[in-house]
């Protein structure tokens, strides 16, 4: 591929009668969800759908976070979930964006003692985006050396994501344009290695923990993947090969089907993109974590129901690989009983539901096919406007995606706090004394600001904190 034909403005506006691949007359279109960005028109086409829509496979990877801040203590957390029926491990170091204030040194011989008699070659490992996130591929390859792992048949995932930690922390280690001159180099180095595995990610969970709708998480993502094309131009790296080294880290709540509706939206989405850029589609690698802003502190019981629904959706909507957060996280680190009910709702999931037997249990439906549809062309939107704003990286240090992820999350507290009063209901149900609430002994820790380029940070926010602050201000 010429270099520079992934340019920007290059990619043509799409209604949702593009992304509609298939609808049966008679049905009505479905009422817009709440809170969210999204229109519905009745669209029918008669065309064969082409069959980019994926549905859950047979089988998925199920991810156990390793967080703790003490090593030993996670590592010996690690070897019970393996242990115990878990399949994938997340290393999530301190200062990542999804880390919620705690997360593993970052450190190699953190790394290492987190990972102690851990099959590597039996185990899928991502590391997810963190500041320290290219430092710890030389981390990882470096501990598969001395355990002696072949790196061809350890499954991993790498999570680098500068833009994550950008609109995450508020803050990169290098200047933008040096981050850009240093891509290429550092991308020749990991396709030198021989690696088959996820490099760069594009991370959707910051927005959605910050308040962003559905669309702006996947228009989010799919201007970073994008831009990952880009620089491996720039490495002189075939598109067509590069691909498989991207992956997607998405969030799924308790509303099913717009959770569903999201996992395979991001599939079509990113087949188009490589479809304008004349790469023959390879399809998408996506992680999926269960929300944080979902979780309430009232009542955490009522979180093992949220997250467990949000499993479902994430197997329905096909996904590769998926981790639950504890139900007592916005408690505090959690412990052992809440990681294994995290743990054990997957596996239910897999060994009790037959779930993961179906195919694509929810195919048939109009309703859904016209959520895809519609949901594809709001992320489309959103994707060509953060490329009219220079890229992602250029958006953000302008403010321009924060401006538009903190007024969508605005709307949706103030249309939450107008259903209950409508309603007279409260979510929170309860309360709950928090000394009742198991937790590990360890301090949340600030997210550091040092860098060299800032922007104004998108933190993490729970729904229910952010109503209780909208009610007393």
């Amino acid at each position: 591929m010429e270099t520079g034909i992934i340019s920007t403005g290059s990619f043509p506006p799409m209604g949702r009668s593009q992304w509609l691949e298939t609808a049966r007359p008679g049905s009505e279109a479905p009422v817009s969800p709440r809170y969210s960005d999204l229109r519905f028109e009745q669209l029918r086409q008669d065309h064969q759908r082409t069959g980019l829509l994926h549905g859950a496979g047979p089988s998925w990877t199920i991810v156990q976070r390793v967080d703790d801040t003490d090593a030993k203590r996670a590592n010996a957390q690690a070897q019970e979930d393996i242990a115990a029926g878990a399949t994938g491990l997340a290393i999530i170091f301190e200062g990542a964006p999804n880390a919620f204030g705690y997360g593993l040194p970052a450190r190699p011989e953190a790394l290492a003692a987190a990972l102690h008699n851990i099959q590597l070659s039996k185990t899928y490992l991502r590391i997810d985006v963190h500041p320290s996130s290219r430092a710890s591929v030389d981390w990882i390859v470096e501990l598969m050396r001395r355990k002696k792992v072949d790196p061809a048949r350890v499954s991993l995932s790498f999570g680098i994501d500068p833009a994550a930690i950008f609109a995450g922390n508020g803050s990169l280690r290098m200047s933008i344009d040096a981050l850009y001159a240093s891509m290429p180099q550092s991308l020749a180095h990991f396709f030198a290695m021989g690696i088959p595995a996820v490099l760069l990610e594009a991370d959707g969970r910051v927005m959605h923990n910050a308040g962003a709708t559905e669309a702006q998480e996947l228009g989010v993502m799919l201007a970073a993947a994008v831009s990952y094309l880009r620089m491996f131009q720039e490495a002189r790296q075939p598109l067509v090969y590069a691909t498989p080294h991207i992956g997607f880290a998405l969030c799924v709540d308790q509303d099913q089907v717009l959770s569903v509706a999201k996992v395979r939206a991001m599939r079509k989405l990113w087949a188009k993109a490589q479809e304008a850029c004349g790469i023959t589609p390879s399809p998408a690698k996506i992680h999926v974590e269960t929300s944080y802003r979902m979780l309430s502190l009232r009542d955490p019981e009522t979180n093992i129901l949220r997250t467990t629904l949000s499993a479902s959706a994430a197997v329905a909507g096909g996904a590769d690989t998926i981790s639950l957060l504890p139900h007592t996280l916005p408690h505090g680190l959690p412990e052992r009983r809440a990681r294994r009910l995290a743990r054990n709702a997957q596996l239910v999931l897999a060994r009790e539901t037959h779930l993961s037997s179906l195919v694509d249990p929810t195919a048939s439906s109009d309703d859904l096919d016209l959520l895809i549809a519609s949901m594809c062309e709001a992320a489309w939107e959103e994707f060509r406007t953060i490329e009219e704003d220079g890229g992602l990286l250029a958006s953000l240090s302008k403010g321009l995606v924060q401006k538009r992820v903190r007024e969508a999350g605005a709307s949706r507290i103030e249309m939450l706090r107008a259903e209950a009063r409508v309603n007279g209901t409260d979510s929170d149900h309860s309360a709950i004394d928090a000394e009742l609430v198991e937790t590990l002994k360890a301090e949340p820790r600030d997210v550091s600001r040092d860098g060299v380029a800032f922007c104004d940070p998108l933190p993490a926010a729970r729904i229910d904190e952010m109503v209780a602050k909208a009610e007393t201000n």
